[in-house]
């Protein structure tokens, strides 16, 4: 394998040392544009292809298909992505899945909001949140620790790349149509960061 040559300013601010974390891109507000920057700063992200179709298209050559395949990216700690990549060929249809998937990594705030629980534990999320993609809508609420994750299949293998290990959701809409079901689920662990908790107050001020 070739050595990284970034072609971004973050990529390089990456590659000389400046920035030592992938929590400093997100504190910043940076935009990862090359995947690298995260085998660089997360070099324990696994990936699960969640879905592969085929779809096609109608040209003037007549109908071309390809491979649509979509897949989960995460290191089970706080940081997950999705992407959905098609080809002519299937690794070629994995391997854009997985760039993309990449580029749109998102930390995940995890903690405990279970008033049942209460721990300080980061098992849960820390607060109801909802997300949706098409016709899907998912609300992931906190649990207690040994609840496990109560989901469909699909948002189940998202949650677990994400880090959470117990949640109750409810969905609604189309949950069949994988693709729009694992977004859905993407969407409400992104949203877990767009709020501060009285947690990160209190970390902030220590």
């Amino acid at each position: 394998m070739s050595e990284w040559v970034p072609k971004t300013k973050l990529g390089r601010m990456v590659k000389e040392g400046r920035i030592l974390s992938i929590k400093e891109i997100f504190d910043q507000n940076l935009v990862i544009r090359e995947p690298e920057i995260v085998d660089y700063l997360l070099p324990n992200l696994k990936h699960e292809v969640l879905d592969v179709t085929i779809v096609q298209k109608q040209t003037d050559a007549g109908e071309v298909s390809k491979f649509r395949v979509v897949v989960v990216v995460g290191n089970f700690d706080g940081y997950v992505g999705l992407g959905v990549g098609k080809a002519k060929q299937i690794r070629q249809a994995i391997d854009k899945a997985i760039r993309e998937a990449k580029l749109n990594i998102t930390p995940v705030r995890r903690g405990c909001g279970s008033w049942v629980c209460s721990c300080t534990d980061p098992h849960s999320v820390p607060f109801r949140t909802e997300g949706k993609s098409g016709s899907v809508r998912i609300t992931l609420v906190p649990a207690p620790k040994g609840t496990g994750l109560v989901a469909g299949d699909v948002a189940k293998v998202v949650l677990r790349y994400a880090g959470i290990n117990d949640v109750w959701t409810w969905s609604k809409g189309e949950t069949r149509t994988t693709i729009n079901f694992a977004y859905a689920a993407f969407d409400a662990l992104r949203k877990t960061y767009k709020f501060v908790t009285s947690y990160d107050w209190a970390r902030g001020s220590s």
